[in-house]
């Protein structure tokens, strides 16, 4: 099938399983996250819960598009994501997954509410150290890495549970100065349900965290699959297969047309190397395009043309539309900008979702990858919460969690995801939760109010992660790579 032979089809086979593995064990290790507090306050029973739960996840992964899963894949270095040689990509694949299901794995069975995206965006990123130890990259070194996207991330990853710590003590402080009724501040009773207005409150919160973790962490099993696909079979998935190329020749000649106006004199040496690589992509892509195929009719070599120049012209045109130096007006950057990102995807993008402009060509996910993961997603929400639910609820702080802590850190934290997918950025639902209820925590009797234990597992969890992920994909990656040659 598809041409493999058959230890190639029986590793793409594995692969994809092992990807599904990984988002079905995302989906019970963060559930807990999203249903710790319904289920803790008896909101809900646990089933309804978790299904409810599973469901939102569900459908917000089939609505989120797939803005997140690019900006996963971007960290990878060019070299990786154009390389023809199946085994390599192979190597990369496997190494990617094992380190991010065992680490997964490990936390979740410790009880740890740890991060899925800091596991993912870690082995990824090892990956990418891995390829720069290569000999054959000697020259390039850890530059090699694309460190402006590693930057962008490891940004959005910090500051996320910062932000929801200080927005959930900010949001208790006004509960408590605007609401007279105190019921809201006493803790659960037990096998008792909160009165009807309480409930609802939770139940909603809930569920806008269970959707935007699907937009969210669902759109990175989605980048895990991608990178199989683009790897066994480059031919079938190296472009996007519904590619319009007459979109892709407008698109390119509007570059061409605004790049030449650009004066070189006053940029920097890197920015020129950057102007002469754009150009020279630009080049190298209308040559193709002239030919007037179709992405049926276009050879392996052809597409992974066409994907390299693709990269490489959104890469450059992204740091020089941003650029001070660069003296182009308003309409010709935001002209620029929509011919290279394409336009402001919708809210809901349901199914196979793809950006306009040069993005095109490689932002996309064909409908059944996407329905695959949504119901990895979503059925791996509906079990192994228990675990995750007792540290969300009673170890975080030295109180039981209140129904307004409950209420107060699950709006903040679908907030901060929501705001997150918007601007293509993977958080962590689980740091962005676990710190929201250490502020309402710290907010209802001061710092000393927390569990000190149970942070210090959380923080270094959420410290090792990266560190931990990232030797173990890259030794992986070198070692799978040592022995298919």
């Amino acid at each position: 099938m598809f041409g493999l032979d058959p230890t190639l089809f029986f590793l793409l086979c594995f692969c994809l399983l092992a990807a599904c593995a990984f988002e079905f064990v995302n989906g019970f290790h963060d559930t807990a996250n999203a249903v710790a507090t319904v289920i803790y306050t008896h909101s809900l029973r646990p089933t309804q819960a978790v299904v409810w739960s599973g469901f939102m996840n569900f459908l917000g992964l089939l609505t989120g598009g797939v803005g997140v899963t690019m900006s996963i894949i971007g960290l990878l270095p060019t070299e990786l994501l154009v390389d023809t040689n199946v085994y390599h990509s192979m190597a990369m694949a496997l190494s990617l997954l094992i380190s991010a299901i065992l680490w997964n794995l490990g936390t979740w069975y410790f009880g740890i509410p740890a991060s899925s995206s800091h596991t993912l965006i870690g082995s990824i990123i090892g990956i990418g150290l891995g390829h720069a130890l290569l000999p054959e990259q000697s020259n390039k070194g850890i530059s090699a890495l694309n460190w402006d996207k590693v930057i962008e991330i490891g940004q959005a990853l910090l500051l996320s549970p910062l932000f929801g710590f200080a927005l959930a003590i900010i949001l208790m402080y006004i509960l408590k100065k605007t609401v007279t009724n105190k019921e809201i501040f006493k803790e659960p009773k037990k096998k008792s349900p909160p009165p009807l207005w309480i409930r609802s409150l939770l139940i909603a919160t809930c569920t806008l965290v269970s959707f935007f973790h699907g937009r969210n962490d669902g759109q990175k099993g989605i980048g895990l699959v991608m990178v199989i696909l683009i790897a066994f079979l480059p031919g079938y998935f190296a472009i996007n297969t519904t590619l319009d190329m007459q979109m892709v020749k407008s698109s390119l000649a509007t570059v061409q047309t605004i790049s030449a106006k650009i004066d070189t004199i006053p940029l920097s040496e890197k920015e020129r190397g950057y102007v002469m690589e754009l150009k020279k992509s630009a080049t190298n892509l209308a040559v193709i395009t002239a030919q007037n195929l179709t992405p049926a009719t276009l050879s392996t070599d052809q597409k992974f043309a066409i994907r390299k120049a693709a990269l490489t012209i959104n890469k450059h045109s992204k740091k020089l539309i941003e650029s001070e130096s660069v003296a182009l007006s308003e309409t010709d950057k935001s002209a620029w900008k929509k011919a290279t990102a394409g336009s402001k995807a919708p809210f809901f993008t349901l199914g196979a979702s793809s950006s306009t402009g040069m993005a095109g060509v490689t932002d996309f996910a064909p409908n059944w990858v996407m329905w695959m993961v949504a119901l990895s997603l979503g059925l791996g929400t509906m079990i192994g919460w228990k675990r995750i639910v007792v540290t969300i609820g009673e170890k975080i702080g030295k109180d039981h969690l209140t129904y307004a802590q409950g209420a107060s850190a699950e709006l903040i934290a679908s907030l901060t995801i929501g705001l997150a997918t918007a601007y293509k950025w993977p958080v962590s639902t689980t740091h962005v939760l676990s710190s929201g209820i250490a502020g309402t925590m710290v907010a209802q009797r001061g710092i000393k109010n927390l569990q000190g234990g149970t942070v210090k597992n959380i923080v270094m969890a959420w410290i090792l992660t990266l560190p931990v992920t990232i030797i173990l994909s890259c030794l992986l990656f070198l070692f799978f790579r040592w022995i298919t040659g």
